[in-house]
């Protein structure tokens, strides 16, 4: 029943990341709130194959934390590349 509370947890704060993506006033904001949501859902579905007792969930979710990890630093990377380029031009 706790990890249900937990994975309830969970959800409730990737809906406050969400809302947070979509009002950011910044890039920047905006690139941490999805980066937040990554994070919360390797911990959701890490929660999820507790819940459900399947271990093969926990490698999943490794996965897609180094998915979420490369694609952060990738949109970063791109972020200031594109910034650099606007800020050269006359």
């Amino acid at each position: 029943m706790m990890f249900v509370a937990a994975a309830a947890a969970l959800i409730a704060g990737m809906v406050l990341a969400l809302a947070r993506a979509f009002a950011g006033p910044t890039v920047y904001d905006r690139i941490l709130a999805v980066n937040h949501i990554g994070t919360q859902t390797v911990l959701l579905i890490a929660v999820f194959g507790f819940i459900t007792e399947r271990p093969d969930f926990l490698d999943i979710s490794l996965l897609y934390a180094l998915i979420n990890f490369i694609a952060t630093i990738a949109v970063l990377r791109y972020v200031k590349r594109r910034r650099a380029r606007t800020d050269e031009q006359p």
